[in-house]
């Protein structure tokens, strides 16, 4: 384990750049207006913006999602033989202080990336590659995150799946983001966009993007030889929301009468009578939480996680990976 979570020498020096909003991330989806009439439903997402390609919604004043509508061959194969994806998350953007478009272009290009600006009226962004090739859009804050100061008055085409739930969106839990050695990943978002590192639990580090969320760095790492396997393009597999109100047994009742199979995760295990590791009781877990499936067959995590209890998963996750890596769940 020491050699596991040995450190790494830093990608480049810091910017002295703070996160202060999500500004929002975007999902390819074959069917858009069901992803976003779905997430309403369940999550109190509110409808600001529908051109017929693509929906806008606020999550609450946690950040914003864009539902892009992308056809079903766009995707690519399965993984391992399963049937291709129809809904991918393909980049995500953030807000930073200390605005200034030359200054950050500089600082950009001082670090080896490329900036390419996109800007709108007063909202001034640039998009570049992480190391794993991954779509990273660093922005001011007059766009999607001022926004959202307004209440949103659009209206969902589609009917609702199901009753509203009631909850509402009041923490991202975490990005759950893959790329090709979390090591790197960790030091490059730590020192481009001022997050911090929780602890490098061998397997992922947890990283705190401000007072906005949370991101879970994880893949290969180059101190675990049996970690690192076959390059890949990075991805975000799945994301976790902190919801309100929560209770364990109604929030499972409130899934399953809406048709939708409850998968409980709790982050961690125990040894069983036949010594294999069997999940920790959801009802008495540091970590709680669902795993649900989307419409369009996204992975989607709920769980009781808040910003007061924002490392909850980590710390849980921590004394596992002492004994075992990799950690299960989350």
């Amino acid at each position: 384990m020491a050699q596991a979570t040995a450190p790494i020498p830093e990608v480049f020096e810091s910017t002295g750049w703070k996160t202060v909003a999500l500004e929002s991330f975007t999902i390819d989806v074959v069917d858009y207006k069901k992803e976003a009439a779905f997430y309403a439903a369940l999550l109190g997402w509110t409808l600001r913006e529908d051109d017929g390609k693509r929906a806008i919604m606020d999550i609450g004043d946690v950040g914003s999602c864009i539902f892009r509508a992308a056809a079903p061959d766009s995707f690519g194969p399965g993984a391992n033989g399963a049937a291709p994806p129809r809904a991918v998350i393909r980049n995500f953007s953030w807000v930073i202080d200390k605005w200034d478009a030359q200054s950050v272009a500089a600082e950009l290009r001082k670090r080896g990336m490329t900036p390419v600006a996109e800007n709108r009226g007063a909202f001034e962004s640039f998009w570049v590659k992480d190391p794993d090739g991954w779509d990273l859009q660093i922005c001011n804050n007059k766009g999607l995150a001022a926004a959202r100061k307004k209440p949103a008055t659009a209206r969902l085409a589609g009917p609702a799946p199901f009753a509203p739930t009631g909850w509402k969106t009041v923490w991202f839990d975490h990005f759950s983001y893959r790329g090709g050695n979390y090591k790197r990943s960790a030091s490059f978002y730590a020192n481009l966009l001022g997050w911090e590192r929780a602890f490098d639990e061998g397997t992922q580090i947890e990283m705190m993007a401000g007072n906005v969320g949370d991101v879970i760095c994880r893949g290969d790492n180059p101190f675990a030889p049996a970690q690192v396997k076959e390059p890949g393009a990075a991805t975000i597999d799945h994301v976790s929301y902190g919801i309100a109100p929560w209770d364990v047994e109604r929030v499972r009742e409130a899934l399953e009468s809406r048709g939708l199979h409850a998968r409980a995760d709790t982050a961690t295990a125990h040894i069983g009578p036949d010594n294999k590791l069997v999940a920790d009781d959801i009802y008495q877990a540091a970590y709680q939480s669902y795993q649900i499936d989307t419409p369009n067959g996204f992975s989607l995590q709920i769980s009781w996680v808040s910003r007061d209890k924002r490392l909850v998963g980590a710390n849980a996750d921590k004394p596992q990976a002492l004994r075992k890596y990799p950690a299960p769940g989350r």
